[in-house]
């Protein structure tokens, strides 16, 4: 509701009153927004005012405008919160989707030099090297490139990977991850990326690389991950 006696705006209490739709599923995503002309008759407001609270939505990425045919709810990223390491899988259930993965190889190769001083192991020792496209209710959502040290997990077959590699490494090896080291920068998708995740060439992505620990100093998993830019973000909390 408009409260036309709050000290706040009112183009900011209406940006409010559509984000609460759109967040609680009212407003769905890909569907039309009401026109301004209905914010106007509905709340007594004037035109500008409307638009400027629409504007500001769009330029947040709530709303996309489209030339000729109106202003439409935007597919809306997932976002992650840092708070500690979790796995792709773990994440999306923590977000109320279903996660899966659909494998593309999983093989074993030899370590190179930088690879190995990652891993702390010896050159061309050998690593498995999975790749895989990682998907939230079906939809692509990032697709990945990991490797794991053999001589650490042992056999591994494609089914270990059907659910979270983490969980497997804590449950099944009972190896507790203490830690990750973890880099995010904006990337333009490569030939992979762009035919995995669906994206045209020099796409943007979000592109992060982590070191994963077990028993503290050891690493047990090295991956790069492309993420979808138009469905993925990162949320800090940043304490003074």
């Amino acid at each position: 509701m408009i409260d036309k006696n709050s000290p706040l705006p009112i183009y900011y209490q209406l940006e409010q009153e559509i984000r609460e739709q759109i967040q609680n599923g009212i407003l769905k995503q890909g569907e039309l927004l009401p026109s301004e002309r209905m914010y106007t008759e509905k709340y007594n407001i004037s035109r500008m005012t409307v638009r400027q609270a629409i504007n500001n939505l769009a330029q947040e990425g709530l709303l996309v405008r489209m030339k000729g045919k109106g202003t439409f709810i935007a597919e809306q990223k997932i976002q992650h919160t840092l708070k500690g390491i979790t796995s792709f899988s773990e994440e999306m259930e923590q977000k109320g989707k279903i996660p899966s993965s659909k494998i593309i190889s999983l093989e074993s190769v030899q370590a190179n030099s930088q690879l190995a001083a990652k891993l702390h192991i010896e050159e061309n020792s050998e690593v498995y090297q999975l790749k895989r496209i990682r998907m939230a209710d079906n939809v692509p959502i990032a697709f990945e490139i990991a490797y794991i040290p053999k001589y650490l997990v042992g056999e591994l077959r494609e089914n270990d990977f059907t659910t979270s590699f983490y969980q497997y490494v804590e449950k099944n090896l009972q190896l507790p991850i203490t830690h990750g080291d973890q880099e995010i920068e904006s990337a333009l998708a490569n030939e992979e990326d762009q035919k995995y995740l669906k994206v045209t060439e020099g796409a943007p992505i979000l592109l992060i690389r982590r070191l994963t620990y077990v028993n503290d100093q050891q690493p047990i998993e090295y991956v790069r991950t492309a993420y979808h830019g138009e469905k993925y973000k990162y949320k800090l909390t940043l304490p003074r």
